[in-house]
């Protein structure tokens, strides 16, 4: 079970990480075909947060309360190709949620744009699973 001080004991608790991420990606996939592509951009990088978070959790038993891919990638020890991965999608965390001056965040992100995140994401998800 989960504690107020982040630490992770319970291996259910820590597996639920990679399963949600593997279930953010299919609803990631699902809104790609529904052509809601700032959908499947967000629901891509939230993805690649609960895997890299898994991987965190599990090696050092705590959560770390952030958000920034990169900087979680670094933390478990990620080689350069799958942070430069993470330093593409990051900006998709703030650009798809909130609106910037007129732009809409539903229209930030293109088809081609959603579909190169997918790829990155099932690229690093992988990655992941074969560290632990």
């Amino acid at each position: 079970m989960m504690a107020d001080n982040n630490n992770v004991k319970n291996k259910g608790d820590i597996d639920v990480w990679i399963k949600q991420a593997v279930r953010d990606m299919q609803s990631a996939e699902n809104s790609l075909k529904s052509g809601d592509y700032y959908v499947a951009a967000l629901l891509s990088q939230q993805a690649v947060e609960k895997a890299l978070k898994y991987l965190y959790i599990t090696r050092k038993k705590k959560l770390l309360p952030i958000h920034d891919l990169t900087a979680l990638a670094k933390l478990v020890g990620a080689p350069q190709d799958i942070l430069f991965k993470c330093s593409e999608i990051n900006p998709v965390y703030i650009e798809v949620r909130y609106p910037s001056g007129k732009d809409l965040p539903s229209e930030k992100i293109d088809e081609r744009q959603a579909k190169h995140i997918l790829t990155i994401t099932y690229g690093i998800l992988i990655w992941v699973k074969e560290q632990v």
